[in-house]
C-alpha cells in the first residue's frame, strides 16, 4: 500500500488572467511562490519517502520548493505528469471560449486520455516505492481528471475547485487507484446526495 499526495502548483500569470494554460509553460509568479511555501508548511510533520513531478516549470518549482521546505529530494520529473493538452484552446480565457465555442472548451486531449496516461505511471512509482508515501506535484486537469476517475465520476461537484497548491490523498491498494482525501478532507461516497449526477468526462 502507498500513499501519493497529489499537489497543483502554485498560480502562474495565466492562473491570475483567467487564461487556459495546458502544455504552455508558464512559470510561477510571487504569490504561486508563496503557496508552495505554505503547503510545505501545512504538510511538514508528515512523512515523505520521495517527491516526483511533471517536468513543466510551474509545477517543478513548486515541487522543489516544497521538497526543500520539507527536507526530502531529489524532485523526479516525470514526463507523464504534464497537463492535459488543451490544443487551441490553450491562452484563452473564459470570454474567448464562450465566442469560439459557447462555453464548451474544445480540448486536445480528453478526460479519459488524461487517465490513460498518467494512471500507469502513477502506479509504476508506487511500485518503486512500496509502503511508502510520496508527493507528486501535477497540474488540475490532471488530478481533476484523476478524481473523477477514482469517484465514477461523480466528483468534484459544481462549486470544488483543484486550487492552486491543494493536496488530494490517494492510495494505492492492490494496484488499484483510490481517492483518500480531497484538499485535506476526508472523501466517501456518502458525501454525495443520491440524486447527484455524474460530473462527466468533457
Amino acid at each position: 500500500m502507498t500513499d501519493l499526495i497529489l499537489v497543483r502548483h502554485g498560480e502562474t500569470e495565466w492562473n491570475r488572467l483567467g487564461r487556459v494554460q495546458g502544455r504552455t509553460d508558464i512559470p510561477l509568479n510571487d504569490t504561486g511562490r508563496g503557496q508552495a511555501r505554505r503547503t510545505a508548511e501545512r504538510l511538514t510533520g508528515g512523512r515523505f519517502d520521495a517527491v516526483a513531478a511533471s517536468p513543466l516549470s510551474r509545477a517543478a518549482e513548486t515541487a522543489q520548493i516544497i521538497a526543500d521546505g520539507l527536507g526530502i529530494g531529489p524532485v523526479e520529473l516525470v514526463d507523464a505528469f504534464v497537463e492535459r493538452d488543451y490544443g487551441e484552446a490553450e491562452g484563452m480565457t473564459g470570454d474567448d471560449i464562450d465566442a469560439r465555442w459557447g462555453g464548451h472548451l474544445e480540448a486536445r486531449e480528453s478526460r479519459d486520455q488524461i487517465v490513460a496516461r498518467v494512471k500507469p505511471a502513477l502506479l509504476a512509482l508506487a511500485e518503486r516505492h512500496p509502503d511508502q508515501r510520496v508527493l507528486v506535484v501535477s497540474h488540475g486537469g490532471v488530478i481533476g481528471s484523476l478524481i473523477r476517475d477514482a469517484t465514477s465520476w461523480v466528483w468534484p461537484q459544481r462549486g470544488e475547485q483543484i486550487t492552486n497548491g491543494s493536496d488530494h490523498l490517494f492510495r494505492v491498494v492492490d494496484g488499484a487507484l483510490e481517492l483518500v482525501e480531497f484538499a485535506g478532507r476526508p472523501w466517501s461516497a456518502d458525501l454525495l446526495p443520491p440524486e447527484d449526477a455524474a460530473v462527466g468526462r468533457d
